[in-house]
């Protein structure tokens, strides 16, 4: 496996953590605290989008390495929850530098 597929996923499952964090963390509670609806409106497109390019990376290093599918399942479900994506991302380097199946 190239070492760039991992690179890739990794920097990917940062930018969603940050992303959905911001989307739930600053730009939720805008919009149903402070009426102000514009970030929701901004970030959640852009987050969508991401999480999209992360399914896409997530599931190319999976085939790439043989995950089963349960544990690809699990990893790309991680970028719809607060903080897990950055859990997952340790884990998923732990066990491909490792060179063990998930």
């Amino acid at each position: 496996m190239k070492p760039g597929t991992l690179s890739r996923f990794r920097i990917m499952a940062y930018i969603v953590g940050v992303g959905l964090l911001a989307l739930v963390l600053v730009a939720m509670p805008l919009k149903y605290l402070a009426d102000m609806p514009l970030l929701v409106a901004f970030i959640g497109p852009i987050h969508g989008f991401l999480y999209a390019v992360y399914l896409v990376l997530a599931f190319d290093l999976a085939l790439k390495a043989k995950w089963s599918i349960g544990g690809t399942l699990l990893v790309l479900l991680a970028g719809t929850v607060p903080f897990l994506s950055f859990v997952a991302e340790r884990w998923v380097t732990r066990k491909v530098q490792a060179g063990e199946k998930i």
